[in-house]
């Protein structure tokens, strides 16, 4: 049986168990904006590595079980949702469009993502949000250790706990947690939420649909004492 069967004329089904993951990233890769409102479900996944990675277009891509690493990285545009859990790296790089992971999510998850939202239902590992660079995640359960390192711009929405290290090294990005943080970062501290973070954190509550108010979360920054190098604070780069 070929892994790709067409189901209506604008859906189709790729089952791994038959078809090859190059096959499928390179079918993707692809589309163009005539296949966007295509629907895409990938069967069969098994945890496989590098699923749905540098789609361009905004279709519409159902992962139908637990993928592996990088699942939807460079993604651009396409509303990809995974039916399980995923591995590190998952929409590493993202720049535009919606990557919805309705498990939990390993380390490093939404690295250095430039836009778009990433939307995880259960818990993230350490570093959720490294190096960040426009990217929106909303995180509902916690998130592991030294989370939004470096994140240069961006929001990160935290409904559960944060562990050690939060924001650390942090620059503008914006971190919002609802729970308990264990400890902060370097040069992270706590900041007093005003009308535009208030906005901004109620709009992205909605887009994940949680029903918490902003004013349950605390919102967390830069001290901006790290910008630039002086001799007098080597011990905390």
């Amino acid at each position: 049986m070929n892994a790709l069967a067409k189901t209506v004329e604008k859906d189709a089904i790729y089952d791994l168990a038959t078809g090859g993951l190059r096959g499928l990233n390179a079918a993707l890769q692809a589309l163009d904006e005539k296949n966007a409102e295509k629907l895409w479900t990938i069967r069969n996944p098994r945890g496989a590595h590098a699923l749905a990675v540098g789609v361009t277009v905004p279709v519409r891509i159902t992962i139908d079980g637990h993928a592996g690493y990088y699942c939807a990285g460079m993604n651009d545009g396409a509303l990809i949702t995974i039916n399980g859990n995923t591995g590190t790296g998952v929409a590493e790089n993202m720049m535009s469009g919606l990557v919805h992971v309705r498990g939990d999510a390993s380390q490093s998850a939404g690295a250095t993502a430039h836009g778009g939202l990433l939307l995880i239902e259960g818990n993230a590992a350490a570093r959720c949000g490294i190096s960040m660079k426009g990217a929106n995640i909303v995180v509902k359960g916690d998130v592991g250790h030294m989370s939004a390192f470096m994140a240069q711009s961006g929001n990160l929405v935290v409904c559960g706990d944060a562990g050690e290290a939060l924001g650390d090294s942090l620059y503008e990005a914006r971190i919002f947690v609802k729970g308990t943080v264990k400890s902060l970062g370097a040069d992270c501290e706590k900041k007093e939420m005003n009308a535009e973070d208030k906005e901004i954190l109620a709009a992205l509550l909605q887009q994940a649909g949680c029903c918490e108010a902003p004013e349950m979360f605390t919102r967390y920054g830069s001290a901006r004492g790290l910008y630039h190098f002086h001799v007098d604070n080597a011990g905390a780069y």
